[in-house]
């Protein structure tokens, strides 16, 4: 019979490779390693509910339908790595019967195992901000930090000076002053060639005073003769270069710039009129009719509507068993769609920690 010590000296020196390479596995720890994965992971997986969730209501607004928010409050992986290894084996001696032999076995199980709590956005504070108007002194820093005011101004603002935008209520006849937009493209011209901008002065009842201002020095008069057509369209004290921000639907007093400006819940109805109802839709009266865009306008948000989900799409979402999508090459959508976060974001509307949540364990 043959000898087993050859056998079993083999055993040993792979048992000694493989305990070897087990223990420096083990002092290595997991968590760094997934750090890179996870974090642009789940970043783009917020991002990605954040805006499937917000088409989402713009849609059920559109259909007067009840908008609800889930903010992500917290995310936890937890991560597990176990490893085994067993030996067995069986030597005979050569004067008994049986057969000799040997074995070694190598087990791991790697487990990940998130945890995402759920805050649903509710309670006071997130009526307040839902339901009060903005500040106007920040949609003026949206502006002030670059954003095309023509754009901002038409997204945020219901009135200037007693200049009307655009009715957002169903059914309304009240037309839009043409001034408005006049005043909004100059505004653009403006703030493109660094003549308007926004301070904080001394408090006043108090309360900190916002006060828009014009530039005048090292200013082409072409723009000039721009910035004096925006004061009198706007009912501006003639070669005032500086006007107090007050919230207000009617012309301001002398230095005083009259805004009305909306609340979130008026913005998402604005945007709400760009949302394209299907014809299976329009058959059953599931919206509500609204006039027709004018022709030459376009409408800040254009959302498309199908029986099919799009191949291609910045976000899309089914509701009511249609689709609606945003198309990745319009721009100008994109563009209205990403600044609703920074007006909830200004609105100052985060839950309160006293709110129930919801923890998911995801496995």
């Amino acid at each position: 019979m043959r000898s087993i010590k050859p056998l079993f000296s083999r055993s040993v020196k792979a048992t000694a490779i493989v305990l070897a390479l087990l223990g420096l596995a083990g002092c290595k720890s997991i968590g760094p390693r997934t750090l890179p994965r996870d974090r642009f992971s789940y970043s783009a997986a917020l991002a990605e509910s954040w805006k499937d969730q917000m088409l989402l209501n713009l849609v059920k607004t559109r259909y007067l339908d009840l908008p609800i928010y889930l903010d992500v409050g917290q995310i936890v992986s937890g991560y597990t790595l176990e490893t085994g290894v067993s030996i067995f084996g069986q030597a005979s001696p050569q004067a008994m019967r049986g057969d000799t032999f040997g074995g070694l076995s190598a087990s791991g199980t790697y487990t990940d195992r998130p945890t995402i709590t759920y805050t649903p956005l509710t309670g006071e504070k997130f009526l307040q901000g839902f339901l009060m108007p903005i500040n106007p002194a920040r949609i003026f820093s949206l502006v002030q930090a670059g954003y095309a005011a023509d754009f901002i101004l038409e997204l945020g603002v219901e009135s200037l000076n007693g200049l009307r935008n655009r009715p957002i209520t169903l059914g309304s006849r009240q037309k839009p002053d043409p001034e408005f937009f006049r005043v909004l493209a100059l505004m653009r011209e403006i703030q493109d060639a660094g003549a308007v901008g926004l301070r904080i002065e001394a408090p006043t009842n108090g309360l900190p005073a916002s006060v828009l201002f014009f530039r005048s020095d090292k200013i082409e008069p072409a723009m000039q003769a721009k910035i004096a057509e925006v004061r009198e369209l706007l009912g501006l004290t003639p070669g005032q270069s500086a006007f107090r921000l007050v919230q207000s639907p009617l012309r301001g007093s002398a230095g005083e710039l009259g805004i009305t400006t909306r609340s979130l819940i008026q913005v998402m109805a604005a945007l709400s009129l760009g949302v394209e109802v299907p014809p299976s839709h329009q058959q059953r009266k599931l919206t509500p009719p609204i006039p027709a865009v004018p022709v030459g306008e376009e409408p800040l948000l254009r959302v498309h509507s199908g029986s099919t989900e799009p191949v291609e799409a910045f976000a899309a979402v089914a509701y009511e068993g249609e689709w609606f999508w945003i198309a990745n090459d319009d721009w100008k959508s994109k563009r209205t769609f990403s600044s609703i976060l920074f007006l909830f974001t200004l609105a100052d509307m985060g839950a309160s920690q006293n709110l129930p949540t919801i923890t998911i364990p995801a496995q």
